[in-house]
């Protein structure tokens, strides 16, 4: 059996899934349709007999969710790729291609995004394994999709002629690829039985997808060349040199190689795949009842038809009645209602709320940091109250603050607490005051996390109210924790 290096690129931000996707806690890292996220769901379909460790390829923001979302799946990788910003997918895939070079100079990559829903883990193992060896051989194999509709939503694959009824993974040539297309067009795609979806995931050696670069877009090769030899090790984390990452085009793999190379191979695919473009995609993979009804979390669906309810807050109740080809979730800090057929457009609400300055956009009702998270339960005018979560054995930065103090109270597990050089154990239903100017920082010294309520009172409750004297995570100032 031939062994895969897998290489899951996990920094996209989701818009069309907003309110639940946010530039700051995308959808990769959501349980959109089961008990993990699309990341780890992505993560566990490609371990196993035949398959390496993973490489990620990720932003710095995400980081330290990669690793924990990771650990808690059981899941070590092979190395986590820290772009130092977003270059598309083509500088991201050059940079995990030639880091494995380094370790396995003939390889095969396999290539995929961190937030597509393939349930059927058996089968696209064995049909990525089908696909090895025309991978070895020099082809570069991309995997196409059974349609079963007319999607304008994805871009399709011309094959020679149509795949084995069986949808056995038999590779042929391809022929083109074909863009995103109109309803007209997606139709007539669907009726010739020789176009199928792109999924967007690709299989090749290490040299051949550096041949491709080399031929057809030699100027990524070398910046990309320099940012890897300019990187630096960062907690475990290989951060790419920010100088000539900068410079690099921002240019997918399919316009800068794809669609000029003529070594291309289609596999088909015949088990279920959805990439979860948007929130007719989730209604869809979620499994609608007779109704068409898919009501998550708490919410309430009644006299409804073809309609998704979704609650993502326990004490938000949502509640739709009469309602008819209705998309409405609600978050603890925005609700988004939309027509279902009109789900692709949700994109538009971000840019919306982007344009009148408001933060819920971009950024999720709970912050995730390398020790934990928190979230604002309630905020006012020279006060703010908190919920902080810290994982076993982490601690927040040694800090200060100009313009608040806190009081914290200990309502699960136990906290070590520093305050201007003195350290001492508060448990449960314990508080501790931190005065103004105080140099103080939290620890979780014990094996489960440590849950506290924070009250900030002060002129300004601002996150970037801090300066940050020692850190474990070797983050600068301005940043929680």
């Amino acid at each position: 059996m031939t062994l895969i290096h897998p290489v899951l690129l996990c920094g996209g931000s989701g818009t069309r899934l907003w309110p639940l996707s946010r530039k700051s806690y995308p959808k990769q890292f959501s349980r959109l349709t089961g008990t993990e996220s699309l990341f780890q769901a992505s993560a566990r379909r490609l371990e196993g007999p035949g398959f390496a460790a993973p490489t990620v390829v990720t932003g710095a923001d995400f980081r330290f969710i990669v690793t924990e979302q990771l650990a808690a799946a059981e899941i070590a990788p092979a190395a986590v790729l820290i772009e130092p910003e977003g270059r598309n997918t083509a500088p991201a895939i050059l940079a995990a291609a030639l880091a494995l070079a380094a370790r396995d100079p003939e390889g095969l990559m396999l290539v995929a995004p961190s937030d597509h829903v393939i349930p059927d883990l058996s089968r696209f193992q064995a049909t990525a394994q089908a696909a090895a060896a025309e991978a070895a051989a020099g082809r570069i194999v991309t995997f196409g999709i059974r349609p079963d509709r007319a999607e304008t939503g994805y871009g399709w694959l011309e094959l020679a002629a149509p795949p084995e009824e069986s949808f056995a993974p038999v590779a042929q040539p391809l022929v083109r690829f074909v863009e995103k297309p109109d309803q007209p067009t997606a139709e007539r795609l669907l009726a010739s039985g020789r176009h199928l979806w792109n999924a967007g995931i690709f299989l090749f050696s290490v040299p051949t997808i550096l041949a491709a670069f080399r031929a057809h877009a030699p100027g990524l090769l070398a910046g990309v060349e320099a940012a890897l030899a300019g990187a630096q090790p960062d907690l475990g984390f290989t951060r790419l040199a920010a100088g000539p990452w900068a410079a690099l085009e921002d240019i997918s793999i399919d316009y800068a190689v794809m669609e000029k190379a003529g070594n291309l191979s289609v596999v088909p695919y015949g088990g279920v795949w959805s990439d979860l473009g948007g929130w007719d995609a989730v209604w869809r993979e979620t499994g609608p009842d007779a109704a068409g009804v898919v009501a998550g979390g708490a919410a309430t669906a009644i006299d409804c038809t073809d309609t998704l309810l979704r609650s993502e807050a326990e004490n938000l109740q949502l509640v739709g009645i009469g309602l008819r080809n209705i998309v409405a979730v609600a978050m603890p800090d925005a609700v988004l209602v939309v027509d279902r057929s009109r789900a692709q457009d949700v994109k538009l609400a971000v840019s919306a709320l982007k344009a009148r300055g408001i933060p819920q956009a971009d950024t999720f009702p709970r912050d995730h940091r390398p020790w934990g998270w928190f979230e604002s339960l309630v905020k006012g005018n020279r006060f703010q109250v908190k919920r902080i979560v810290v994982h076993p054995g982490a601690a927040l930065s040694l800090q200060s603050h100009h313009h608040r103090a806190e009081h914290w109270i200990v309502v699960e597990g136990t906290a070590r607490v520093t305050v201007d050089g003195e350290t001492r154990l508060v448990t449960e239903n314990q508080s501790v005051y931190i005065p103004l100017g105080s140099v103080h920082r939290m620890e979780n010294p014990g094996k489960l996390p440590m849950v506290l309520i924070e009250v900030q009172t002060g002129s300004y409750l601002g996150e970037d109210d801090i300066i940050r004297y020692e850190d474990a995570y070797a983050r600068g100032q301005g940043a929680r924790g």
